[in-house]
């Protein structure tokens, strides 16, 4: 059948020869399929194109070459309706069972309204497609890389159009861009550091894109639709094609909240460190001081120039000097040292007690590169540990010496006592009376007590104040005068409380003192108690417990001699003793 109508024949001898030459010595493949499909002619670039032989492929159906069925029955289908196929995709079968790609352009011959044949010229596009496909391949995976990345980024065309951006850069932007209609910045708006409005077309992409050059070094605010602010920073690079012509721009955004909130924290840490009053330095783990506080420096008086890249062993006095090396290896375990009493020495060679603990410090990736140390000057609580120390012993003393008055006391209470329940008062009198002396030991911090406040605290349980009259220099009474002088003071106005002028509104009392400087000797103090003009006197010379404190125990607790003398209607006791076993500030025996 001749599938070529007459007005398309060749007109000579010699376009017919070059119309068959060309289509059949290696032009264009070609091959004629009559209207039921079955293949009437190949020329050679069509068989090559598919390494059939002729009689392997003339006179089979077209439609066993094409994998696709639905394929050839579509070209089939638009033939008949009279239509071209013009580079119509498709794929086709070889001979070594490989798939080849290929464009087919075809054109139908028709008589009397039927479709006779069709002439089919077929190019191979394999190598193209996979070229294609490999791009596609390369563009989906580089897609899937930009997708999964925690950084948010995103593309744009040369106008600044945004073409993509991964799942990152909408959470950055906490929206969605509209991929051909954004420009510039995936951002809802931006703002420079200072507060001040940044206009996009005026954004580090944007510049990347006018300019054809990246952008670096420049922070802004994004907010996002919430109205929330953050800080970050862009990193837009220019995409230029083969021959270095613009066609876009990719940008990084790194959010820098937490590392605002790190540097933050870092400068109120600093700010903690440099005003601690504690020294706090650090060191590297060969012993190497690396930072160093003002604390540091008033506690040892080295500069932070002067410290830092000297070995700390230079605080260490030599007999301390095996501490440091125990330390490092402790913290290169990763242990801490709390609570670390020692000796350090200062810039001037002075020693200091301190309190140091030592911790490890960390890089980022855990590992141990050094270690801080916190050291605290505890010379005032050594000072305050030792007064504490002394005034116990200081205590101890002294109600070691309270408990042998009391007993003295019980021992002779007990001879004169006419009855237990006479005993049980006398001894409960008499120990409030060494209460009321305690009290004013207490309240001073042991330091003493004046005549004044003892004569007033012993007698102020008996009343009739306004007969009791003092006089004399200010003297403090040692803590011992003090005690020794109240149990008398307790005596003389129980004494006269019963029977004297406390006991009605009768006489007076008058105590008076002061201090004689002797020539051959050390100053001397004389105290006299005079009770006169008061009832008769019925009870101090019985030769009672109050009698003997008078007469003995409290001269002699004070080195010093005691003299009562008495008539009907008066009471007079005199006290005389070394001025250094009375007042404060001399060495008390004992």
């Amino acid at each position: 059948m001749n599938l070529v109508s007459r007005a398309e024949e060749p007109k000579s001898a010699v376009a017919e020869f070059d119309y068959k030459d060309f289509f059949e010595n290696g032009g264009m493949a070609l091959h004629v399929v009559d209207g039921s499909g079955t293949i009437l002619h190949a020329n050679q670039a069509e068989l090559d194109l598919l390494g059939y032989e002729a009689g392997d492929y003339v006179g089979r159906n077209i439609g066993d070459f094409y994998p696709d069925t639905e394929v050839i029955d579509d070209i089939l289908a638009r033939l008949s309706r009279g239509e071209k196929i013009d580079k119509y995709p498709a794929r086709l079968c070889a001979s070594d069972g490989s798939i080849r790609h290929v464009e087919v352009t075809s054109t139908a011959h028709f008589e009397d309204g039927k479709l006779v044949g069709t002439r089919c010229f077929t190019v191979d596009v394999t190598d193209l497609h996979l070229a294609r496909t490999e791009l596609l391949s390369q563009d989906s995976q580089f897609h899937q890389i930009l997708d999964s990345l925690p950084v948010a980024v995103y593309t744009t065309d040369a106008a600044g159009t945004i073409t993509y951006f991964n799942p990152a850069a909408a959470e950055f932007a906490g929206r969605t861009p509209e991929i051909g209609k954004d420009k510039w910045c995936v951002t809802f708006r931006l703002f420079n550091p200072d507060g001040s409005e940044f206009p996009h077309d005026q954004c580090p992409m944007a510049v990347t894109l006018r300019e054809n050059r990246p952008v670096r070094n420049q922070q802004a605010l994004a907010q996002r639709p919430d109205g929330t602010l953050f800080p970050f920073e862009p990193f837009p690079t220019p995409i230029r094609d083969e021959d270095g012509k613009l066609i876009g721009a990719v940008n990084m955004l790194l959010d820098l909240t937490q590392r605002a909130i790190a540097d933050e924290a870092k400068q109120h840490l600093s700010a903690i460190v440099e005003s601690s009053f504690d020294a706090i330095v650090s060191k590297n783990l060969n012993g190497v001081i690396s930072s160093w506080n003002a604390g540091a420096e008033r506690l040892f008086g080295y500069t932070a120039e002067e410290a830092i890249g000297n070995p700390v062993s230079m605080l260490i006095p030599q007999d301390h000097q095996d501490e440091e090396p125990n330390i490092l290896n402790r913290i290169r375990k990763g242990e801490r040292v709390e609570s670390y009493e020692t000796i350090r020495q200062r810039k001037n060679g002075s020693l200091v007690p301190v309190s140091l603990t030592i911790s490890p410090v960390r890089s980022a990736t855990g590992r141990i590169i050094g270690a801080s140390k916190i050291a605290r000057d505890i010379s005032e609580a050594k000072e305050s540990e030792h007064r504490i120390r002394m005034l116990m012993r200081e205590v101890n003393h002294r109600v070691k010496n309270q408990y042998s008055v009391i007993l003295a006391m019980i021992r002779e209470t007990n001879k004169r006592s006419e009855s237990p329940a006479v005993f049980e008062k006398q001894v409960r009198e008499r120990i409030m009376a060494l209460s009321r002396s305690h009290d004013l030991l207490v309240s001073a911090d042991w330091k003493g007590a004046t005549i004044f406040e003892l004569l007033l605290a012993q007698s102020k349980p008996f009343g009739n104040d306004d007969l009791l009259s003092m006089s004399g220099p200010s003297i403090t009474l040692s803590p011992n005068a003090v005690q020794y002088l109240g149990i008398a003071f307790h005596e003389l106005a129980t004494n006269s409380a019963k029977y004297g002028v406390l006991a009605g509104n009768r006489g007076k009392i008058a105590v008076a003192w002061h201090v004689a400087k002797v020539a051959a000797g050390p100053p001397s103090f004389k105290l006299t108690w005079a009770e006169t003009d008061g009832p008769k006197v019925q009870s101090v010379a019985n030769g009672g417990f109050g009698t003997v404190v008078l007469e003995r125990v409290t001269p002699q607790a004070l080195s010093g001699t005691g003299n009562l003398e008495y008539s009907q209607q008066s009471v007079v006791w005199t006290l005389e003793a070394p001025l250094a076993f009375v007042e404060a500030g001399f060495n008390e025996p004992q």
